[in-house]
């Protein structure tokens, strides 16, 4: 057996071992391939939201269904499951702020906080804050995502715990 071969062969029995090891101490659980997240919006209002996202960029900074655009690296916290942590009320006065961090403190630098969309036509706010508060958590999850965004919020490590 040549060196080159014998190397391989040594990296993929490392790689095998360690990928036992890690299923030995995680074992799989029957939600592992479940979708903890879900929205209630009727299909009408989640149309016009998924319009104002895509025109306000809300996905170059927030991940929606898990996911944002990936060429940008601002640690803004998910929308998923956003609805079950706030209310349709405090995200209408969140979106109506002129200054959202007066609200809901952030660590983010300046260019990557929130912006006010107080000037945004208030039907608009209407419709993202009820679609936003349609966007759900299942219940085995709820304590996960409200550890995700509070790590993001505070810029602990508390999720992966």
């Amino acid at each position: 057996m040549k060196r080159g071969e014998r190397t391989l062969l040594v990296v993929l029995g490392v790689l095998v071992a360690g990928g036992v090891v890690r299923a030995l101490l995680h074992p799989a659980t029957p939600r592992d391939g479940e979708i903890p997240y879900y929205s209630t919006a009727p299909g009408a209002l989640a149309e016009t939201a998924g319009d104002l996202l895509r025109r306000y960029n809300c996905r170059e900074c927030h991940s929606l269904w898990s996911t944002r655009d990936l060429t940008q690296a601002v640690p803004a916290p998910m929308l998923d499951g956003i609805g079950a942590l706030r209310t349709e009320d405090w995200l209408y006065r969140y979106l109506s702020a002129p200054d959202p961090q007066a609200i809901l403190p952030t660590r983010l630098k300046r260019q990557y906080r929130m912006p006010s969309y107080a000037g945004m036509p208030d039907a608009e706010r209407r419709d993202l804050a009820r679609y936003l508060a349609s966007l759900q958590v299942k219940d085995w999850y709820l304590e996960q995502t409200r550890r995700l965004e509070q790590d993001k919020l505070t810029g602990s490590d508390t999720a992966e715990k």
